[in-house]
C-alpha cells in the first residue's frame, strides 16, 4: 500500500470539496488541508494499514477518523467570518470524504 499516493487522492478530494463549498477561498483553503494532512498523516497512515491488514474494523476506523476532526482548523473560513455551524457541518463533510476515499482505496 503506498500511502503518498493515498494522501494525494485525499488532497485532490478535499481540494474539490473546498472548491465546491468555497470556491472564492479555494487557494487559501490548499494551506489549511494541506496543515492537517501534514498532522494527521502519522495516524492516517497507521489507521489505513490496520484498516487494510483486517485489524481495524471500518466503524472503528471511521471513529478514529472522526476524533481528528478538531485538529482541522479551516483559519481561512474563519478569517472569512463563516459562521461555527456552517464550519461544523463542513469539518463533518471534510471527515466523511476522508473515510469514503480510504475505504475505496483500500478495498
Amino acid at each position: 500500500m503506498d500511502f503518498d499516493k493515498i494522501l494525494q487522492e485525499l488532497k485532490k478530494s478535499l481540494v474539490s470539496l473546498f472548491n465546491d463549498k468555497f470556491s472564492e477561498f479555494s487557494k487559501e483553503s490548499k494551506k489549511d488541508i494541506e496543515l492537517f494532512l501534514s498532522e494527521s498523516k502519522n495516524k492516517l497512515e497507521r489507521w489505513t494499514s490496520l484498516l487494510a491488514q483486517g485489524k481495524l474494523t471500518v466503524e472503528d476506523f471511521e471513529w478514529l477518523v472522526k476524533s481528528q476532526k478538531d485538529l482541522f482548523k479551516m483559519k481561512t473560513l474563519q478569517a472569512a467570518g463563516i459562521s461555527k455551524i456552517s464550519l461544523g457541518h463542513f469539518k463533518n463533510k471534510v471527515v466523511k470524504t476522508i473515510i469514503d476515499t480510504i475505504k475505496v482505496l483500500v478495498f
